[in-house]
């Protein structure tokens, strides 16, 4: 009986699945393909499906196959299908079945909704223009922590929902440490002006796809699989473990549009190289946020922005866009694209400032939830917080770097070889040490034991991300390569 009712499960949430990867395909051409006049039926078309998934998930029958199979599971082994499954499945019902269908397919429509709407404001600068949906999701989010019993705080309930056990105390202590360390790092470097200038001239957008892809395709995007596609604001999605799609954006002026191919890569190889057994159920995806950025993040910077990286790519680069690099050679190039240099938009952010655009997120949405000042003083408070932080003027991503940086320690230590395989355009052992150590899990183990398993403690630490940081900056800046 106990195995029958298993594969009875089985079945439903195979179903549930599949509406959940309809959703996110419906939701990638909304950003990729769709003409803009569809925006309103396609938000429509995503509550419905949304609804629909949410009721067959939190449907009584759901509930008694759980309550059938607690001692089956019990039964199996900790790692198993069968166990992880069912304590994955158990806990995501009960969160799931304390919000109604109605408000879950409300916040599904809205956002969607909004997408067009942050879109034109974002071109225009026009926060005005936003204001409205801003505040619909907003209320929204609220009705959503309403949901449930709020324990220490009420940013407690949303952070669970993309770090699984996590509280807002621990990630604001993390974080407290990074502005004490990590802030007047990034006023050390920025205060030294580099000596070489930065490339300059145009880079044509159909050469810059070109070098994109046989970068990608040196790190494992095969055509069969992927696709890469542009877009305003870049992500990761796709329909299944064989169906990844990334996105980009272009400039004529520059190659921060390569850099969003490598950290999207690194969303999709996670969700590519998750266990096929998995395929179709709860546990095929990424363990959770920190842990998915973890990934876009080391491919990104502690490969793409690596000195043997260039060494070896550099050559080719020069040789497809000899104007703008000439002059150039890949220590300068690599000097180049490391610069710290604070700018406004996070996704365009250098290494060195990215978490401080998180905290300062981070900040500001436990404040809107806490109606801590009117919707309407937000572009103020943004203002402010961006010159604490940044030194600039103004006219639950910054864990994955601390998570990148500790897998990093182990993998180096794995793998002592890797940077000389960068330095040949190799990068199957990194790929295939991240598949059998991390990727191939999925959601079978919450966050702690994840990390535990991956890096040998469940603990984020910042202290690697912050060393790694600032060895790196002193090869390129000069400062000490301590703290004093």
């Amino acid at each position: 009986m106990s195995r029958a009712s298993f594969e009875e499960l089985q079945r439903r949430l195979q179903e549930i699945s599949d509406l959940g990867k309809t959703m996110s395909l419906l939701a990638w051409d909304q950003q990729v393909m769709m003409p803009r006049r569809g925006a309103a039926i396609r938000a429509e078309q995503l509550a419905t499906v949304g609804r629909i998934a949410h009721e067959k998930f939190t449907s009584p029958e759901i509930g008694r196959l759980l309550d059938e199979l607690r001692h089956f599971g019990e039964e199996h082994e900790y790692d198993s299908f069968e166990a992880s499954l069912i304590r994955v499945v158990s806990r995501d019902w009960e969160k799931a079945r304390r919000v109604p269908s109605d408000l879950r397919a409300e916040m599904s429509r809205s956002a969607a909704l909004a997408n067009p709407v942050w879109v034109d404001a974002r071109k225009n600068n026009d926060f005005a223009s936003f204001l409205p949906v801003l505040r619909k999701n907003l209320d929204l989010r609220k009705r959503y922590i309403d949901c449930f019993d709020v324990g220490d705080e009420p940013y407690d309930i949303v952070l669970d929902d993309f770090e699984r056990d996590m509280k807002t105390a621990e990630v604001r202590q993390l974080f407290d440490y990074l502005k004490a360390h990590q802030a007047p790092l990034v006023k050390e470097v920025a205060a030294r002006a580099s000596d070489d200038g930065p490339a300059t001239g145009e880079f044509p957008l159909g050469v810059q796809k070109q070098f994109e892809l046989e970068v990608a395709h040196a790190f494992g995007f095969t055509e069969d699989a992927w696709r890469l596609d542009p877009t305003v604001h870049p992500f990761a999605s796709g329909t299944g473990i064989t169906d990844i799609r990334i996105t980009t954006r272009y400039f004529l002026d520059n190659l921060d549009g390569l850099f969003a191919v490598m950290h999207e890569f690194g969303h999709g190889l996670y969700e590519h190289q998750i266990d096929p057994g998995l395929e179709r159920s709860p546990l095929a995806r990424g363990v959770s946020l920190g842990m998915h950025e973890s990934q876009s993040r080391m491919w990104e910077n502690l490969v793409g922005r690596s000195l043997p990286f260039w060494r070896h790519f550099f050559p080719r680069l020069q040789e497809l866009f000899p104007t703008p690099l000439a002059g150039h050679d890949a220590e300068r190039w690599y000097r180049e694209v490391n610069t710290v240099e604070p700018s406004l938009i996070r996704v365009e952010a250098d290494e060195a400032t990215y978490n401080l655009h998180i905290i300062l997120r981070f900040e500001l949405e436990q404040a809107m939830l806490a109606d801590e000042f009117p919707l309407e003083q937000l572009p103020e408070e943004w203002n402010r917080r961006v010159w604490d932080y940044l030194g600039i003027e103004v006219p639950t991503y910054a864990l994955g770097n601390l998570i990148s940086a500790q897998i990093w320690e182990k993998v180096v230590a794995d793998l002592p070889g890797l940077y000389g395989e960068f330095e040949q355009g190799e990068f199957g052992s990194l790929r295939d040490w991240l598949r059998e150590h991390l990727h191939r899990h999925g959601r079978k183990f919450t966050p702690a034991e994840t990390l535990e398993r991956v890096a040998g403690t469940s603990e984020i630490d910042p202290e690697p991300y912050v060393r790694y940081l600032r060895e790196k900056l002193a090869g390129i800046y000069g400062i000490a390569a301590t703290a004093a």
